[in-house]
């Protein structure tokens, strides 16, 4: 690994690290806060999962995150959204290609090569961080819109692997919106059958874990009737008797102002369950 970064940040310290990463076939970028407890020992860690056209930067750079972190003494990990590179599949808008890995594992080409981002979030990474870092197996997963999805998601498909999930305005049902159809057609292919093991709405219904969800949901989110959707997975949660906890804020847009206004909530969420 080579170290990127590195800020003392409320007692602890924020880093950036790249990595050769077997999962994508290129070098990734991730960024990790290491409250100051874990200078004397293994701190649980939440993976932080960020939306479009996002790296490793926005959350760190944005979210406010870090003094809270320190406070509760959580490490928190924000990987890429994506592979990256000259060599990697891309294409020219915001919503597919670099910056929009939709954390799916891609089965068709060009994409199938690189685009590998739920072993890589599931696996490879969390191997990694436990590897080198002094945090515990004690695993929550969040994220922002795009990355919502994938927190939700992951945490579905995992039981076990996280003590808590929560997400900011995720794409909570990706086979029937635009974002979703357009990033599963290309990565996944055609059949809508393939699609179902990405789906949070298909997953909630079957799954054994009933660990619970918390969303914030901004009501002045100007993607919230066509990409959103989050009151399909709230039906779909009650129907399950899984519990999610939703929480609409009037006056709120898509921005990290935003998520900076709820992280401390989200981060509080997971020392619960540590």
């Amino acid at each position: 690994m080579e170290s990127r970064e590195a800020h003392f940040s409320f007692g602890g310290t924020q880093q950036v690290w790249r990595h050769r990463s077997a999962s994508l076939g290129v070098d990734a970028d991730f960024a990790i806060y290491l409250p100051p407890q874990a200078q004397d020992k293994k701190v649980p860690v939440l993976y932080w999962l960020s939306g479009l056209t996002c790296t490793e930067q926005n959350f760190i750079t944005k979210a406010g995150a870090q003094r809270v972190a320190a406070e509760l003494g959580i490490a928190i990990v924000a990987p890429d959204t994506s592979p990256r590179g000259p060599d990697v599949a891309d294409r020219d808008t915001y919503d597919l290609g670099q910056g929009a890995g939709f954390y799916v594992n891609a089965t068709q080409e060009p994409w199938a090569a690189h685009y590998r981002m739920y072993d890589y979030i599931v696996t490879e990474l969390p191997a990694l961080i436990e590897a080198h870092f002094p945090v515990a197996q004690v695993r929550g997963i969040s994220g922002h819109s795009m990355g919502g999805f994938g927190a939700i998601m992951i945490a579905l498909r995992n039981a076990g692997r996280y003590r808590s999930v929560s997400a900011f305005s995720p794409i909570v049902a990706p086979t029937q919106v635009p974002w979703g159809e357009k990033a599963f057609s290309a990565y996944l292919g055609p059949d809508r059958s393939a699609w179902a093991a990405y789906d949070p709405i298909a997953l909630i219904r079957t799954v054994k874990e009933r660990l619970p969800i918390l969303i914030d949901q901004g009501m002045a989110d100007s993607f919230l009737a066509e990409q959103l959707r989050p009151e399909l997975l709230q039906a779909a949660a009650q129907e399950a008797a899984h519990e999610l906890i939703l929480n609409l804020r009037p006056g709120y847009d898509h921005s990290y102002y935003f998520i900076a206004s709820f992280i401390e909530d989200h981060l509080r969420h997971f020392a619960r369950f540590c």
